[in-house]
């Protein structure tokens, strides 16, 4: 039996401390699922800790697989209450605040090199945001399937766990979200590396 495992059974048996020990593991990939799929720190912090909050009240539902994907499935979930709840109530999303001064983020930078230069940071922030806004106008059922595979690095079995889906349906939702995202990107081509940009720019 592995760690994550016997954590696991320890926490169904009404072990806190086993169950916070899942949850240190897993709460970044979960909150980075859930922001990448809600484009908002706010919303996919909630999201996150109502999937936690979830988790822990169905600890017995959990049959004893992955538990990292058990948890995802949740966190998914969770984000498209909050998909669905802003379709009947539209919203524009405010900037995050930094803590300390107080003052706007204009976007969280989530593709820092550990030694950048000053103008590669600029760059790949830019960069970052255009792979976001891409993200944002997808379909929700493609946009999470891209977030999972692409972005978080899964395979195709894990997803298909996660969303409860079979594994045709995730491949042509990461098919699909795939085009329709070199499709958009191709309005940022400055930010884009040569190599992915329309030939047509570069000859």
């Amino acid at each position: 039996m592995t760690e994550e495992a016997l954590l696991a059974k320890r926490a169904q048996a009404g072990n806190l401390e086993a169950f916070n020990q899942l949850v240190l593991k897993h709460q970044g990939l979960a909150f980075n699922v859930a922001y990448r799929i809600l484009a908002d720190s706010a919303a996919a912090d909630d999201a996150t800790q109502n999937a936690i909050i979830s988790a822990f009240q169905n600890l017995k539902s959990y049959r004893g697989s992955s538990f990292k994907a058990w948890l995802l499935r949740i966190v998914t979930n969770s984000c498209y209450d909050e998909l669905r709840r802003r379709k009947r109530q539209p919203s524009v999303a405010l900037d995050p605040v930094n803590i300390e001064t107080g003052e706007e983020i204009e976007s969280p930078k989530w593709m820092v090199d550990d030694s950048p230069l000053p103008e590669d940071i600029v760059a790949l922030g830019e960069l970052d945001q255009a792979v976001q806004h891409c993200l944002d106008n997808l379909p929700d059922e493609f946009r999470i399937a891209a977030v999972l595979v692409d972005v978080e690095g899964m395979n195709y079995g894990e997803v298909s766990e996660i969303i409860g889906k079979p594994l045709g349906t995730i491949k042509s939702r990461v098919y699909r979200a795939r085009k329709r995202l070199q499709q958009c990107l191709q309005s940022f081509q400055e930010l884009l590396p040569v190599k992915y940009r329309l030939l047509s720019e570069i000859r």
